[in-house]
């Protein structure tokens, strides 16, 4: 490791301040522009030994844990830096592709304690069970006891969850609880490390009994059910869904409702659409309080969801749910003739397959939404080639104090 002193110069798009230290880049976490530091580095990465001179946007972290426990990147910063910062993330990657800053809306900032979703990681040592997240690109585990990024809700029920992994198998040395709130509970699900092990029936009784005592309405285990008190529900919309294992939601209520808001208002007229990675519905099923919706996922269980909540909410639209990969088979210019809109919200890979599709098709109205500018930007460029207009672009912060950044874009062609 050499030892240096330097100026940052900017934050990079994974929230690190750059440095220029002997001609080369040096990517420092926890740094803010114009903070004056002394660093340890090697090659493009450095290490915060010390802030020499402080940057004016440089503001005290709210939480305890900032820079030891790896789930945030930007306390550090004042909001007013950090809300400019995060909509740059989205101007930037649509400048490279030749897109114009002023399509880009304000960013829409949700709540801090408004996740969720959270993946707590566990591990069994000599000393006893040690229950956070994960350091910044290590295996080692921040024990917490709070955050301040997850909704009141799951945030009360930290120490339900930390005992729920005390009765793990003992046998389990570690694993990842993934926790999702719901509108009538926790639902939770041990994955990854020892949690693939089968476990026996005292160890089933023990995972029972310890969920009933805290609160949790169901427990998985590798995507083997444990045990299930009552089916977890969202509402997407009005539409309560009991959604599978696994099951994708936005990072947030408050996130979701603002993308909802977008689509719902742009789709406003189309009498049939086409709804691309749909998910568990979180746009069909509002969108189908308004026209047709055909909804195509490859994710089976999310398919089923889906179906069986439009059946149970009687629509007098008909909403048709299809299992589809659309990575590998996506939905043609030809077939999507039918539909007045589209929309169309892929995983961080992004859609270039279906855009390259959508771009030749003559649907007149498209929605884009995403966790990944780039990529969005990408087969944005797509749909331009084909025709299509990108005028305005909604971002979306709910995944707060990290580098993510949620965006909705509005496609139109003549």
């Amino acid at each position: 490791m050499k030892r240096a002193d330097g100026r940052i110069e900017y934050i990079g798009a994974q929230g690190d301040g750059v440095a220029v230290i002997a001609g080369d880049r040096v990517f420092i976490p926890y740094t803010a522009p114009d903070d004056v530091v002394e660093i340890d580095y090697r090659g493009h990465f450095g290490k915060l030994r010390q802030v020499l001179e402080k940057s004016d946007v440089r503001a005290e972290p709210p939480c305890l844990y900032f820079g030891e426990c790896g789930g945030c990147a930007l306390q550090h910063v004042n909001a007013e830096f950090y809300w400019a910062w995060k909509r740059s993330l989205v101007v930037d990657a649509l400048g490279r592709e030749g897109f114009d800053e002023a399509i880009v809306s304000p960013l829409y900032a949700c709540a801090p304690a408004s996740r969720r979703r959270a993946v707590f990681a566990v591990r069994r040592t000599a000393a006893g069970l040690v229950f956070g997240f994960n350091e910044r690109a290590s295996s080692h585990i921040v024990a917490i006891d709070e955050c301040l990024v997850l909704a009141p809700k799951l945030a009360d029920a930290l120490p339900h969850l930390r005992a729920l992994a005390e009765a793990a198998p003992k046998r389990w040395r570690s694993f990842d609880l993934h926790v999702t709130l719901c509108d009538n509970g926790l639902d939770v699900a041990f994955t990854g490390g020892d949690a693939s092990d089968d476990i026996d029936g005292p160890e089933i009784m023990a995972l029972t009994e310890a969920a009933r005592v805290t609160g949790i309405i169901r427990v998985t285990a590798d995507g083997a059910p444990v045990v299930m008190f009552e089916a977890p529900v969202v509402r997407f919309g009005d539409v309560p869904v009991a959604i599978p294992p696994g099951g994708f939601l936005q990072a947030s209520a408050e996130g979701e409702a603002a993308l909802t808001e977008f689509v719902m208002r742009h789709a406003k007229g189309a009498k049939r659409i086409a709804d691309l990675f749909s998910g568990c519905g979180t746009f069909s099923l509002p969108l189908a309080q308004q026209a047709a919706v055909d909804a195509f996922d490859s994710d089976a269980p999310a398919v089923a969801a889906l179906d069986a909540a439009a059946r149970a909410a009687g629509f007098r639209h008909p909403v048709r749910a299809e299992r589809r990969n659309l990575f590998e088979r996506p939905l043609s210019a030809e077939e999507l003739k039918p539909y007045d809109a589209v929309v169309f919200d892929p995983p961080r890979a992004g859609a270039s397959a279906q855009a390259e599709q959508i771009a030749q098709s003559s649907v007149p109205v498209v929605i884009g939404v995403s966790c990944n500018p780039g990529t969005f930007a990408r087969d944005a460029a797509m749909l331009r080639e084909g025709g299509y207009s990108l005028s305005q672009l909604l971002p979306v912060d709910q995944f707060v104090f990290s580098a993510h950044v949620e965006l909705a874009g509005l496609f139109t062609k003549e």
